[in-house]
């Protein structure tokens, strides 16, 4: 972990065995020899925090005269994140796939892969949505980085859960990044895809366990998707979205998985990171994955704050997306037109479905049974959002034909 969890010092013992890194300094810089190294790899440039993480210290130059301030505020932000300023620079290499391979390994000398999660889809360089496996990675290529995954492990005599990150070009080259020696936050998609529980593995290659599996024994089946849901303001900047949250309703289902902490009554802080949940999708492919996705989320209401909800929404829509063609500057394409919310609301769809219902039940007279039809329609899509969560377009058809 110490070898590891420094990433000046990662990109030397990288270097050491061979693993292609992004060219650029493996030392921490002075603002002259940042400037040198920039001259030499070539712009543009990415300045990163060493201790760094979660995209704090990260600054893009794209030219000379940009690099001075962008390096002083680069290592004042490193300062008051982590306590450490040092920076280094990386050739940037413009929108690239961020990829990313889990490793479990033991005490014994055992170390295994398993799969990739596709990354890409971010926001300042902070991970939003996440998915396993990648659209964009073949067989071949999984093989080959997962491979070089574990010769890091090996070569640092790394045990337990981890993460090799990577950066890969339009030409399938991959870069390494980083490692993360522990379990991420997108994790629940490798434990779907290869019905592995990585928090109980971890505990047991703690307690000096061999891992009970070998590398052929890894299968990735189906598709997963995960976002992350924020407390925050997409309308406004993004800004963090304190607060009581005054109704919930989770959504669920087959395929759903939520890992969340979060109630009505709880009080979210202005102390700690933003998150809120993890809303995560299964299905037997990606098309299947994103359809779940996309209901899972049409019935996720958290009400007193605001959340992202509304942007993975916007996602889901986003060709590029839906084609599977990310890379790490996509996000900043979806919403650069503001964060729209679907052409028809959720509540509105589902209130015309149980609508329908009740029509057809009633034999389908456009008369008075229309009317009833309009104000099934209208009880449910005008209610606040806070009620919608007790009161669902079902119970609605069911009051109007007096039930209970």
């Amino acid at each position: 972990m110490r070898r590891m969890g420094f990433k000046t010092s990662a990109r030397q013992e990288m270097a050491k065995i061979g693993v292609p890194h992004v060219p650029g300094s493996s030392a921490n810089l002075s603002l002259a020899a940042a400037r040198s190294e920039a001259a030499r790899v070539g712009y543009p440039v990415m300045l990163k925090a060493a201790a760094g993480g979660g995209g704090k210290g990260m600054r893009r130059v794209d030219s000379e005269a940009e690099l001075e301030s962008a390096y002083r505020v680069a290592r004042s932000e490193a300062a008051r994140a982590f306590n450490n300023d040092e920076v280094y620079l990386e050739k940037l290499i413009v929108n690239p796939r961020h990829i990313e391979i889990q490793l479990l390994a033991d005490d014994h000398g055992h170390v295994v892969y398993l799969g990739e999660r596709e990354c890409s889809l971010q926001r300042r360089h902070q991970k939003v949505m996440e998915e396993s496996p990648s659209p964009f990675i073949d067989g071949p290529l999984r093989q080959r980085m997962g491979e070089m995954a574990v010769a890091a492990a090996r070569a640092t005599g790394y045990v337990n859960a981890g993460t090799i990150e990577f950066l890969v070009d339009a030409s399938r080259n991959p870069y390494f990044l980083e490692m993360n020696t522990r379990l991420q936050v997108e994790h629940p998609v490798t434990e779907l895809v290869t019905d592995l529980d990585l928090v109980q593995l971890q505990i047991r290659v703690a307690a000096g366990e061999v891992l009970p599996f070998n590398q052929e024994d890894i299968e990735l089946r189906g598709h997963a998707m995960e976002c992350r849901i924020y407390a925050e303001d997409p309308q406004n900047n993004y800004y963090p979205s304190p607060g009581v949250i005054t109704s919930l309703r989770n959504p669920g289902g087959p395929g759903i998985r939520e890992d969340s902490g979060i109630y009505e009554g709880w009080r979210v802080p202005v102390e700690y990171d933003p998150l809120l949940s993890k809303l995560i999708a299964y299905g037997e492919n990606r098309e299947a994955a994103m359809a779940r996705l996309r209901r899972a989320l049409d019935e996720y209401i958290v009400g007193g704050i605001k959340t992202n909800l509304a942007l993975f929404g916007q996602i889901l829509r986003n060709e590029e997306f839906i084609a599977g063609r990310m890379h790490t500057g996509l996000l900043d394409e979806i919403i650069a037109g503001g964060i729209q919310p679907p052409a028809t609301g959720p509540q509105e769809e589902l209130a015309a479905v149980a609508a329908a219902i009740l029509y057809h039940r009633q034999g389908g007279n456009a008369g008075t049974n229309g009317a009833r039809v309009t104000a099934v329609s209208a009880s449910f899509a005008s209610a606040p959002a806070e009620m919608q969560s007790e009161l669902s377009p079902w119970k609605a058809a069911a009051r109007q034909e007096g039930l209970r």
